[in-house]
């Protein structure tokens, strides 16, 4: 006899990095979901890169950790450097998180419109996953029985009907706004940041490790490898207020004068270029009836540190083992409010606080004083002579987890 299952389907709206990894994981098990994308394609813009060690048991959860791994690039070293010389402040070796009980939980990078484009393959192709492209959401609602969305596509306006609907639609999620309007509680940085992806050697002519943050309050930035290949992705801060042709026009003036060995713009190769602005906000609630949400619709923060993407896959990973307990009968919805509540919790307590210390540190208006005012810096130099300090101390960004698994019922209560 077949399993009278408790619900029937899942729409999740964004086919961006978070709605991709929920979709995956939700048909991985079985669970019918359809994707909702505004666009006609996946985001094709230089976005986050690096995807931090709390998020590696969710893509591996997702089968596709190993192939990340072989097509991206696994980050050892990270280090913050002067301004002045780019000599070494502090810094880690990753390679102790390589084997963690025989699992590799170190960053990876790689680009996401690649990791995008890897998950879409994974769900469409494995799962018979279905994505509606130029489906953008007008609004969604709900009753007793089901959560619906209304959709402006090609051939018109439709509504399309689930049991729950889940807002993986980004910064300006229409979800999120269908919830609850424009309250969206935070503040928005006194602060621009220009986001490229950038040819430059700088491994074996200025001897930089695998990320690189240059302290200063100006000329603050970030060189991160991409690729194996020498592309970087550096983050840069820029003057705010000017516009979108102001910061492209001072480009070339910024690398010459930040970058080291102050280069003229034929020794470099710029492929991608994007301002930002920088937010740390938070939604009130992240479930509200049959309606969730995920990610940057339900919290935003700085991408110093990689916490938003990383913190946007683990909201996914909690979401899916909510929602695969309700589906196998372990859990029951009440589990929904615990996802809103816990990964609340987790944003006020690590992810907020975490990404605004990153980047008071790598803007700090005093860089000669930083290393002196800076414990992490100081656990860092302790953890440079004591590999097992050090493995604990970065293992310690795991806390930003949680395991909605212990609220299942008890295995030997439930009926098959």
């Amino acid at each position: 006899m077949a399993t009278t299952r408790p619900f029937k389907n899942v729409v999740v709206v964004g086919a961006g990095p978070a709605g991709l990894l929920l979709a995956l994981l939700l048909s991985k098990h079985g669970i019918p979901v359809t994707i909702l994308e505004m666009s006609h394609q996946l985001d094709q813009q230089p976005r986050a890169a690096h995807y931090g060690p709390p998020a590696m048991p969710d893509l591996q959860r997702a089968g596709i950790l190993d192939e990340l791994r072989t097509k991206g690039l696994s980050l050892n070293k990270m280090t913050w450097r002067r301004y002045e010389d780019c000599s070494y402040i502090a810094g880690f070796d990753a390679g102790v998180l390589s084997d963690v009980d025989g699992d590799d939980w170190r960053t990876v990078s790689f680009p996401l419109q690649d990791l995008d484009q890897l998950m879409l393959d994974h769900f469409v192709e494995k799962y018979n996953g279905d994505v509606k492209w130029l489906h953008k959401v007008l609004d969604v609602g709900q009753d007793s029985e089901k959560a619906w969305v209304d959709v402006e596509t090609p051939e018109g306006k439709k509504r399309i009907e689930a049991d729950y609907v889940v807002g993986c639609d980004g910064a300006n999620s229409q979800v999120r706004k269908s919830l609850f309007g424009n309250e969206y509680p935070g503040f928005t940085w006194d602060a621009q940041i220009i986001a490229t992806n950038t040819y430059y050697d700088f491994e074996k002519k200025f001897g930089f490790d695998d990320a690189n943050f240059i302290i200063h309050p100006e000329h603050f930035f970030m060189a991160a490898k991409l690729t194996a290949d020498g592309l970087y992705r550096i983050t840069y801060g820029e003057t705010p207020g000017l516009s979108i042709e102001e910061y492209k026009q001072r480009q070339q003036w910024k690398f010459e004068t930040i970058l080291p060995g102050h280069p003229k713009p034929h020794e470099y190769n710029m492929v991608n270029w994007a301002p930002y602005k920088m937010h740390q906000r938070c939604a009130p609630k992240f479930r509200v009836g049959r309606v969730l949400l995920a990610a940057d619709a339900a919290h935003l923060c700085n991408p110093w540190g990689g916490l938003g993407i990383t913190g946007g896959f683990v909201d996914c990973g909690g979401l899916y083992d909510c929602l695969a307990g309700i589906w196998d009968g372990k859990a029951d919805e009440s589990i929904l409010d615990l996802y809103s509540e816990k990964r609340i919790e987790k944003y006020k307590t690590i992810i907020d606080p975490m990404s605004q210390e990153n980047f008071r540190r790598v803007s700090d208006k005093d860089p000669e004083t930083r290393y002196d005012r800076d414990e992490f810096m100081h656990l860092l130099t302790k953890g440079e002579t004591d590999k097992a300090f050090l493995k604990d101390l970065l293992m310690g960004s795991f806390d930003v987890r949680y395991d909605f698994t212990q609220h299942y019922k008890d295995a030997a209560k439930t009926t098959a």
